[in-house]
């Protein structure tokens, strides 16, 4: 299972400790130094069932710095995935992937359910 954070980010870190809490083995790969491809990114994304816009840090300073709330409506998909492609802190993390599911956000009750 490859767990995809910012070590800096508050969440990241409880969705780490709750992986380690449950003994459950993982890659750990830093989004800012290693993003996630534009390949990788539509393969999430088609797995994971979710719009595209669920996989922006909608957060972010870089989300609010390029007006993306204004924007992402206007960009066709290929347009959203390039730009993820460009920057990870622009990604909504963490992100788990798994054979069998994509996690987006950290949010305990679904990881729960989806990994115990």
């Amino acid at each position: 299972m490859q767990f995809i954070c910012y070590t800096k980010c508050t969440t990241c870190q409880k969705a780490k400790k709750f992986l380690e809490d449950n003994a459950l083995p993982f890659s750990l790969r830093d989004i800012k130094s290693n993003r996630p491809t534009y390949d990788e990114l539509k393969a999430w994304q088609q797995k994971s069932g979710l719009p595209l816009k669920r996989f922006f840090n909608t957060s972010g300073l870089q989300y609010r710095a390029l007006e993306l709330k204004e924007r992402l409506p206007q960009m066709s998909e290929e347009e959203q995935l390039l730009l993820l492609a460009s920057d990870g802190m622009l990604v909504k993390r963490p992100l788990l992937i798994t054979d069998d599911a994509v996690l987006v956000g950290f949010r305990e009750a679904q990881w729960r359910e989806t990994l115990l």
